[in-house]
């Protein structure tokens, strides 16, 4: 199993690397074309701005590799900002697009009396039964969030699980072969890496 993490220069890849790499995976930072289409497994992380992110991905030109792996069927699972770039626009920084692969908007958390923006903390779940990433794991777990943006999707069949901090999040998506996850699977202990785990090992669609 092979598995690629796109490198567009955002934070956190590391991190997410180390995680796979204590599942036993082997595992390729890259943005080579040749290198994430071959892959297994394809991953898009991040931590940053979505329009310096947007910036970065095609200056790289990245954004036709990702949306052809994509297309190939290859398993791809976005992580935090790579969630949120995977969507048609952002709040964050308006005008400029997404990469378009699902249909939704990222949205900026609400002001909520007593709660803090960004989101940074542990919250729980609600998952959808059914959900691919979630297999195995019982009620409500907890993982941890670092965000002042969040995801709303348009089809709500999309969404795997769902949270709340001031508005209801969207906090992961299913569909086809894309996956993503608001929060951070990499720094959500034991469940988190049975996330990991369960997208590395899911059945192709």
């Amino acid at each position: 199993m092979s598995v690629a993490i796109i490198d567009y220069d955002a934070g956190n890849i590391k991190s997410v690397e180390k995680a796979l790499e204590y599942l036993g995976q082997k595992v390729k930072i890259t943005r080579d074309q040749k290198e994430i289409l071959s892959a297994d497994r394809v991953i898009l992380p991040g931590v940053g701005a979505f329009g310096d992110a947007m910036g970065k991905i095609r200056s790289y030109g990245l954004e036709s590799v990702i949306q052809d792996a994509v297309r190939q069927g290859t398993p791809f699972l976005g992580i935090c900002l790579g969630l949120q770039l995977l969507f048609e626009d952002s709040d964050e920084t308006p005008g400029v697009k997404g990469l378009g692969l699902l249909p939704g908007g990222i949205r900026r958390i609400p002001d909520g009396e007593g709660l803090k923006i960004p989101h940074m903390g542990w919250n729980s779940l609600d998952i959808r039964e059914g959900a691919t990433l979630f297999k195995g794991i019982e009620g409500h777990p907890y993982v941890y969030f670092v965000h002042s943006y969040y995801l709303s999707a348009k089809h709500e069949e999309d969404v795997a699980a769902a949270t709340f901090y001031s508005t209801k999040i969207h906090a992961s998506v299913e569909h086809e072969n894309i996956f993503a996850c608001q929060f951070h699977p990499e720094k959500s202990g034991e469940v988190g890496l049975k996330i990991l785990d369960n997208f590395i090992h899911l059945e192709n669609r």
